[in-house]
């Protein structure tokens, strides 16, 4: 399994532990993917940890926030929300894909937030349904090859994304709660047995899709 990371490289290098620990490989390799110009050396040193096979499963999961009407939004914002959520999985995608083994599976990451609407949202949203149309897309130029393009949809996970927004906030926390159906907040393995389902055998024949993995908040 690679792992990529930006700036938590100790954080990558733990997670690889964990990997190897269950008796698998994990290699840690840094990737900024606002930085295109990077992106034929990083194929290369990805090609080095893939010997005698192909890229199974690409997902494109870098993000970050922005918490900005749409009248305070500067340009300098909404260039950086594009270049990480549409501009860096566009062409990273487009490098990588060489080297997906066909019949591969790739799994982009969007937001709840493209279906439902929250105040200071716009901008971010914006990119994530850029992504979504992206994913139907490649699902149709990649799918010669066997390789399916899909799409998770996460809802409100407290981790560290926008400085712990929504982890800091036990009152937002509590509004998302009420919101979902099921009435608890995400977990990240939440996501993760989202992604899995699209990446074993039951993802083989779906394709361009978008799954939310929200709890069903705002039914």
């Amino acid at each position: 399994m690679i792992v990529t990371y930006r700036s938590g490289e100790a954080e990558a290098r733990d997670v690889v532990t964990r990997i190897e620990s269950r008796g698998r490989r994990g290699v840690a390799l840094r990737l900024d993917t606002t930085d295109i110009a990077s992106f034929p050396g990083f194929v290369e040193a990805l090609r080095g940890e893939l010997p005698g096979g192909g890229l199974d499963i690409l997902v494109n999961n870098a993000g970050t926030a922005l918490y900005s009407l749409l009248r305070d939004t500067t340009e300098e914002e909404f260039d950086r929300v594009f270049a990480v959520h549409v501009k860096g999985p566009f062409f990273l995608t487009q490098a990588i894909e060489p080297l997906m083994a066909d019949g591969g599976r790739i799994v982009n990451i969007s937001s709840a937030l493209t279906r439902m609407t929250f105040a200071r949202s716009g901008p971010y949203a914006a990119a994530k349904g850029a992504v979504e149309v992206l994913t139907r897309y490649q699902a149709l130029e990649y799918g010669e090859r066997g390789i399916t393009a899909n799409v998770i949809a996460a809802g409100a996970v407290p981790t560290d994304f926008g400085d712990g927004n929504l982890r800091s906030d036990p009152g937002l926390q509590r509004a998302m709660i009420d919101l979902a159906a099921l009435k608890r907040l995400a977990t990240p393995e939440d996501i993760g047995r989202a992604i899995a389902g699209l990446t074993t055998a039951s993802g083989g024949w779906i394709t361009g899709q978008r799954i939310e993995a929200s709890g069903g908040v705002r039914l």
